[in-house]
Parts: structure tokens; C-alpha cells; sequence
């Protein structure tokens, strides 16, 4: 679709206009990688499916397009340039790995969108921008405790020697790779603590990032963040980011989601995200997903 712009707001604005008020989000992707036969059981993660099995994660972004998603996130939330350098992969190679994640996912939308035209062209229906089936293709970026995989994503607790300028350290080549790899927008996602919502945050500024990002961050509680950090807090970093097109919950038992929407709604009037888990708790140290 394009998104590039210096207004985020009024893009999404006009993107959700177009969705009738309010669009459809993807599901797990690991979840339906894994239903298909894929083994995750990796560092990696589901970006270990960009290279070994990239058809699947095709597959899978279309299957949920034909469900009815109007934005698929693509399969880098696991995928750092630190984590693939640590598979063997030179600095060049996981570059181009990032990028492919991305690649796969508009490669699906093209080919759905294609496919829907040609089905309403046979059905003798005229289309136009109000009827289309709208898609945005979103650059999923993990945090810091996703790359360390001990859990720390869960729990926000990074150590005292991580600093905003240690996790701008750690982000800032992914997200301008990913920024440039043709997405609609960013989705930082699973964000657990205060401090790397405030290095995206600097992030963003510091590289001008041109497309807009969207800020999900995770609760244990249903009050704050899973770090302790005050979740009306968080909220407002993203709130103050020009670059921050929307911002919300992911990756949080359904029976928190109420009470957090109502408490970013408290100090920000951007679009809120809800895409919350099946309701299983991460052990982490299992590292399997268990009955909550």
C-alpha cells in the first residue's frame, strides 16, 4: 500500500477509514508455523523459517488473509543481527534475511490481492478502493529479552548494566534494514519494560524513521507492564512519538485486555492494538507455553 510519510496519523487514520473503523490483525505466527509442521524448537525462533522453509511462512500469511486479516506481521520478531551472526551467518547474510522476512509477507499480499481481484473480475464486479481488501504488511521487531530467549521478555528484567543506550545499541541496524525493506509500518511488539519503549522511542527520532511503528507491550497483572513499569507510563512514550502511529497490548492473557485498554485510553486518543495470547502463561523455564 505505501505509507511513507511525515503524517503516521492521518495514514493510519485513513487506513482504518477504509477498514470501516477498525481492521483485523493477524494471529500467532509460530503457532500456525507450527501446526504445519514446522520445528521451532530453535533460537531462532520462527525467523529460523526464513531459511529453511520461507514457502511455509508464505503460506501462512495467506491463510490468514483469507481469514480476514487486513495487517500480517512478518516473521523477524525473532530475527536480530546478533542471532543470525550467532547461527553463522555474516553481518550481509542477516541483513538480507530481515529484509526477506519482509519480502515474504508483500509477496503474499500480492499474491491474495491479485487473487481477489481476478475472483471479483470473474464474478463480473467492479472494484475500487472502498470494496478492496485492504492489507498493510507490518515489520515485526522483538525486544532485547526476545534475542537473549531466558525469558527476560516475559518479565522485563533486563539486569542493571542495560542502559537506553545499550538497547538503541542493539536495535538500531535491524530497524533501519527493516525500515527500508518495503513494510507499511513497524511493529515493535512485546515491548516488557520502560527503558526499551524509550529507546525505540530515541530510535525513531534519531534515524527518522519514515514509516510509522506501532508500540505493543505485555502485562502479567493487567495494571502494568510485565517489568512492574507503570503501563499508563509506557503509554505515554508512545503517545509523545510522532513516529508512533498506534499503540497497545500483545502477547497478554484476554481477561487483562478491558482494564489496560481503558488505562491507555486515560492519556492518549491514538488507535489502540489488541491482539492478546490464547490465554496459556510462557514458562520460561520449559520454554513451552503451559495452561495459565
Amino acid at each position: 500500500m505505501g505509507f511513507k510519510t511525515s503524517d503516521p496519523s492521518s495514514a493510519i487514520g485513513y487506513f482504518l477509514e477504509k477498514c470501516g473503523g477498525c481492521a483485523v490483525i493477524d494471529g500467532g505466527l509460530a503457532t500456525e508455523l507450527e501446526a504445519n509442521g514446522a520445528d521451532l524448537n530453535d533460537p531462532l525462533w520462527s525467523a529460523k523459517c526464513l531459511v529453511n522453509s520461507p514457502d511455509l511462512i508464505k503460506k501462512v500469511h495467506l491463510d490468514y488473509l483469507e481469514a480476514g486479516a487486513n495487517i500480517i506481521i512478518s516473521a523477524s520478531y525473532q530475527g536480530t543481527i546478533q542471532g543470525f551472526e550467532a547461527k553463522g551467518f555474516s553481518k550481509e547474510e542477516s541483513e538480507s534475511l530481515l529484509r526477506k522476512s519482509v519480502e515474504i509477507a508483500c509477496e503474499a499480499r500480492d499474491a491474495f490481492q491479485k487473487r481477489d481481484s481476478e475472483v471479483s473480475c470473474n464474478d463480473g464486479k467492479s472494484r475500487n478502493l472502498d470494496k478492496q481488501h485492504l492489507v498493510l504488511v507490518a515489520a515485526s521487531v522483538g525486544s532485547y529479552g526476545a534475542y537473549l530467549a531466558d525469558g527476560s521478555e516475559y518479565s522485563g528484567d533486563y539486569g542493571k548494566s542495560v542502559t537506553v543506550e545499550t538497547l538503541k545499541d542493539f536495535h538500531r541496524r535491524r530497524v533501519q534494514v527493516l525500515a527500508e525493506s518495503g513494510a507499511d509500518l513497524i511493529a515493535f511488539e512485546t515491548i516488557p519494560n520502560k527503558i526499551e519503549a524509550q529507546a525505540y522511542a530515541e530510535l525513531l527520532e534519531e534515524e527518522d524513521i519514515n514509516i510509522p511503528a506501532w508500540f505493543s507491550f505485555n502485562s502479567k497483572d493487567g495494571v502494568n507492564v510485565v517489568s512492574g513499569d507503570s503501563l499508563t507510563e509506557c503509554a505515554l512514550i508512545s503517545d509523545s512519538s510522532k513516529k508512533v502511529m498506534a499503540v497497545g497490548i500483545n502477547c497478554t492473557p484476554p481477561r487483562f485486555i478491558h482494564n489496560l485498554v481503558l488505562s491507555i485510553k486515560k492519556v492518549t486518543d491514538k488507535p489502540i492494538l489488541i491482539y492478546p495470547n490464547s490465554g496459556e502463561t510462557y514458562d520460561a523455564d520449559k520454554k513451552e507455553w503451559v495452561d495459565g
